[in-house]
């Protein structure tokens, strides 16, 4: 590890850009970011405005046109693999496999990431209590919800016990009441030291961040505690500081 995660800091980005050939988009834009460990770290932005991109550098899966991002002192994508057992995601569109049962997709993250056989039961049942997903187990994936798949991605992401998850569209159609579960369940996580990092539209979610990011056109237009953002802009919602620094675009795009 680098010195970096001795400090506390565990995601850190330099002048991050992304730009994608086809039709030279600038993605990512020139961000730079620092995220502490047990951080919860909300990229809230309207659909297209960076957040996944940055998240998809960030986990080493996309390698950024410029700039440097650490994770855990460690360059991405450079040096993914000395890390990539304490990184957990959960992507915005599942990456479940369709025809295994829950149990077989937990099994398969789990060999993934280098657990000890002797270790899955126990993390499988505990996450399987956490997320009531026991009486689904042996279930096959495409036969359950839209829910019931992000509580599954949810469990695949954590299987392993990292250090780092990042969630992206975490929320995404799921109904109010496991909206707040799941937004309870990762202030559980923080408190014991682990750090996310979520992407979403939906701005009162942010509401529940220790910290923010607001995201237009891939920048980075404000950052800080949602206190300090409502307080700055003299306004009393997440929702009404975005709309005034974007100029009235709406969150949808």
């Amino acid at each position: 590890m680098g010195d970096s995660s001795q400090v506390g800091l565990v995601i850190e980005a330099e002048s991050l850009v992304k730009v994608y050939r086809q039709g030279g988009v600038r993605a990512v834009d020139g961000l730079n970011l620092r995220v502490r460990r047990g951080e919860i770290y909300a990229f809230i932005g309207a659909n297209g405005s960076g957040k996944t991109t940055a998240i998809n550098m960030m986990t080493g899966a996309l390698a950024p046109t410029s700039g440097i991002i650490r994770v855990l002192g460690v360059e991405q994508p450079r040096n993914r693999h000395e890390v990539a057992s304490l990184i957990g995601v959960a992507p915005q569109e599942y990456s479940l496999y369709q025809d295994l049962t829950v149990d077989e997709n937990l099994e398969f993250f789990a060999g993934l990431n280098g657990v000890e056989q002797g270790l899955l039961g126990e993390r499988a049942g505990e996450l399987l209590d956490i997320l009531n997903l026991r009486g689904r187990r042996r279930t096959p994936v495409s036969e359950l919800s839209g829910g019931m798949k992000r509580r599954v991605s949810i469990a695949c992401a954590l299987i392993h016990d990292p250090e780092i998850v990042f969630f992206d569209e975490a929320t995404v159609g799921v109904d109010p009441v496991l909206r707040q579960f799941f937004w309870g369940y990762f202030r559980s996580l923080a408190e014991r030291g682990v750090t996310i990092v979520v992407t979403s539209h939906v701005m009162d979610e942010a509401e529940r961040a220790d910290r923010i990011g607001l995201m237009r056109a891939g920048r980075l237009i404000e950052e800080g505690t949602p206190s300090e953002l409502k307080q700055r802009h003299g306004v009393n919602t997440v929702e009404e500081v975005f709309l005034k620094l974007s100029g009235g675009v709406t969150v949808d795009g």
